[in-house]
């Protein structure tokens, strides 16, 4: 049987419904201190960034038709990239309940029987599209995306529509710091564009629409959030959605941004743990994550994830770094190995860095500059290596 692809439109509807999310809106809360415009340019800035490399990644993974974790095996070896799968679920596993945790706070501020109830209700339903299948849940799915488009730009005109544009500046957050907060949120998403991209008909189209769509949706819920704190000074969505009296209609934006997006997380478990083992299969890894993170949904704290997102800005802006530069630049083939020690080595320079790097207030963030280090650093190990050229990568789709 000849394998069905999908569409560009297809792929578009995954990442409107991955960037419409309570996570984003609230994390876009961390930038009033700036001011509006301020914080409206750290945004942008960030994202553009973020979000060229989360295409550069989807395209990797779209070309070669292999998942996130199996084109890292490209880079680091057949074994050595089992390090970054087991961090990837891990990463992944922390996301799912962070999105349920957030997801029923909200929804118990508009319907109050229980932050552990709506947990419940909202893993049950995320586990509900694992089983039946984003495919055939396709028209399910873009009736749910297409109320949350209308019932965010509701959102947007109750926020924006009153008050006037503050643009007082506080210390808490430096331009440099909101601005790889802003990188951080697509930068989480680039161990897993790849297992969507690889099923895309026509890959290049399908991976830039990809990025393109979650950047702008992504940025729109940052400035949400961002206005939400300057125009109400509430940090609470679920307040403000009460406060206009949308009622059901914001129940309905919260389980439905949460369910979409936190389906893409459990489910790239499920496919990263498939390159640990040919005998692990996506769907019950996929369930086994849903069902765990929503343990920690219920029973951890989970209400700050800025250090979240600078850990896995540490863990996975240098290992797309090196990926990019042995695809695009270098143009190498490791996978013939079981680990290349000398990308390994150049990751946890990479990972060094950032994390100091972190530490000093740099306008455009940690993450590019730590990016282009690590790029340049393979780029000199790859000439200073006096060993033969390694395998070509194949490149069976243009």
């Amino acid at each position: 049987m000849e394998k069905k692809y999908t569409s560009v439109f297809e792929n578009s509807l995954i990442w409107f419904g991955a960037a419409v999310s309570i996570a984003e809106i609230l994390t876009g809360t961390y930038f009033a201190p700036l001011g509006f415009s301020k914080g409206l340019i750290a945004i942008l800035l960030g994202h553009i960034i973020g979000c060229f490399m989360l295409f550069l990644a989807g395209l990797i993974g779209g070309k070669m038709r292999k998942s996130a974790m199996e084109t890292a095996k490209m880079s680091f070896g057949t074994k050595g990239a089992l390090f970054f799968s087991a961090l990837n679920i891990i990463q992944l596993v922390g996301w799912t309940a962070i999105m349920i945790y957030d997801g029923s706070l909200a929804v118990n501020g508009i319907f109050n029987i229980g932050s552990w109830a709506w947990c419940i209700i909202i893993g049950s339903l995320i586990a509900l599209w694992i089983i039946v299948g984003i495919k055939q849940l396709g028209k399910v799915n873009a009736f749910a995306i297409g109320a949350l488009f209308i019932l965010t730009i509701v959102l947007s005109f109750v926020i924006f529509g009153n008050g006037n544009i503050s643009n007082t500046v506080s210390e808490s957050i430096t331009f440099g710091a909101a601005v790889e907060l802003s990188v951080a949120m697509p930068l989480s998403w680039l161990p897993l564009i790849s297992d969507y991209t690889r099923e895309a008909k026509k890959p290049a189209k399908a991976t830039a629409v990809s990025a393109i769509t979650y950047g702008i949706v992504s940025c729109w819920m940052y400035i949400i959030g961002m206005g939400a704190a300057i125009f109400t000074a509430e940090s609470d969505i679920a307040q403000i959605m009460v406060k206009a009296g949308l009622g059901v209609a914001g129940l309905v934006i919260v389980v439905f941004s949460t369910v979409t997006t936190t389906f893409l997380d459990a489910y790239s478990a499920g496919v990263s743990s498939e390159s640990i083992s040919e005998k692990i299969r996506t769907k019950p890894v996929a369930l086994a994550v849903t069902i765990i993170g929503t343990l920690g949904a219920i029973f951890l704290p989970l209400y700050d994830i800025t250090d979240f997102l600078y850990f896995i800005g540490s863990v996975f802006a240098p290992m797309i770094a090196i990926q990019i530069a042995d695809f695009f630049i270098l143009k190498q083939n490791n996978e013939t190995c079981s680990f290349n020690v000398r990308n390994l080595i150049i990751w946890i320079i990479g990972f060094v860095v950032y994390r100091l790097l972190m530490h000093t207030d740099i306008i455009v963030g940690s993450t590019l500059p730590d990016m282009l280090l690590t790029v340049a650093l393979c780029i000199l190990a790859n000439r200073l290596s006096n060993k033969p050229s390694l395998k070509k990568a194949k490149r069976p789709v243009q």
